[in-house]
């Protein structure tokens, strides 16, 4: 199959790796020359440090080069998503299947990244998501992993599943793909929280209480959305959210703990050098969540100590003082 990956940073271009491996003629596209050439010229990602690009991946910075593919991957930042797939449009072939691994909420209009696509391409591709708990540098290795292909219909979701499906990286096929998709940009705001934790040195008590209540909050708004609880028990929520607030892989979690080690949070993102997802979906969850009348308050707090700055004892502080309430709240379920 001919594929093209759109995003040539750390997870693009492992994806791009695994679809190559995979059979696939592949090629990666980045988003400036410099970046293409240098990939072509050095063979390696800086992002990925020790993992070759082989020949055989297809390096360009023309979007031209997307024409023909019969599936497109959608590796951008969940920022750059909406300008590149306006890029991308002109060149999609009709019934393509655009598959989202970009795991965000559109900042004003709340939209998921494969709404932003299916607006932006004007409805002519078939879209889906990958998501679940898959660092780069563990695909780019081999490491085994295992992730979920969302779609609206389970056709479009079972050919995500064959063309991702390996020995080493395992699909499975959802269809609630509201669950899937917000899962996967919650969980960023969720691990800014635990990194957070961590850098004030509150403990691995702390952590498991902001995981687990956390997964309450994305579970609630998701059902609200449309989107069933179940989903966030899997991989692409619960699977996703363990990954990320406990591995160093993480960058949200790297810039939690440098924020409650005192840095700004744009100190901390620049000092990690990479876009921190998490930073952007504060925003996005807080603006969902008031639009559809959920409460949220740990995504409340991270948006008040990120945006409004909130201190992060006072914001510890408003959480532990909430009222008393059941731990298990059946309204929402």
């Amino acid at each position: 199959m001919r594929i093209t990956v759109l995003g040539s940073g750390g997870w693009g271009t492992a994806l791009a790796l695994l679809l190559l491996e995979n059979g696939n003629d592949v090629t990666l596209w980045s988003h400036t020359r410099v970046h293409s050439d240098r990939l072509r010229q050095t063979r390696e990602n800086p992002r990925l440090p020790g993992v070759a690009l082989p020949e055989g991946l297809k390096l360009t910075a023309d979007m031209e080069e997307a024409a023909g593919s019969a599936l497109v991957v959608m590796a951008a930042p969940s920022f750059a998503v909406k300008e590149t797939a306006r890029l991308a449009a002109p060149f999609l072939e009709r019934d393509a299947v655009v598959v989202s691994a970009a795991k965000g909420i559109e900042r004003d209009t709340a939209l998921s990244m494969t709404q932003v696509i299916e607006r932006e391409v004007g409805g002519k591709c078939r879209t889906a998501a990958l998501s679940g708990p898959s660092h780069a540098e563990e695909v780019a290795r081999g490491i085994p992993t295992g992730c979920v292909a969302a779609a609206g219909d389970l056709e479009t979701a079972q050919l995500v599943q064959d063309v991702f499906m390996s020995p080493r990286f395992r699909v499975y096929t959802n269809e609630d793909l509201v669950g899937v998709e917000l899962g996967g940009a919650l969980k960023n705001v969720l691990a800014l929280c635990c990194g957070v934790s961590d850098g004030m040195g509150l403990g691995d008590n702390t952590k498991a209480l902001l995981m687990t209540r956390g997964m309450t909050e994305m579970a609630r708004l998701g059902v609200a959305m449309g989107g069933r609880k179940e989903t966030f028990a899997g991989l692409s929520g619960m699977g996703d959210l363990i990954v990320t607030c406990t591995s160093m892989h993480s960058r949200n979690r790297r810039c939690g703990i440098l924020i409650g080690q005192g840095r700004t949070p744009q100190e901390a993102m620049e000092e990690v050098g990479a876009v921190v997802e998490g930073y952007f979906a504060a925003l996005s969850a807080h603006q969902l969540a008031e639009k559809v009348g959920v409460d949220m308050p740990i995504c409340a707090c991270a948006y008040h100590v990120l945006y409004g700055d909130q201190p992060l004892r006072s914001a510890v502080e408003r959480l532990m003082r909430r009222s008393k309430r059941r731990e298990v709240d059946e309204s929402w379920i």
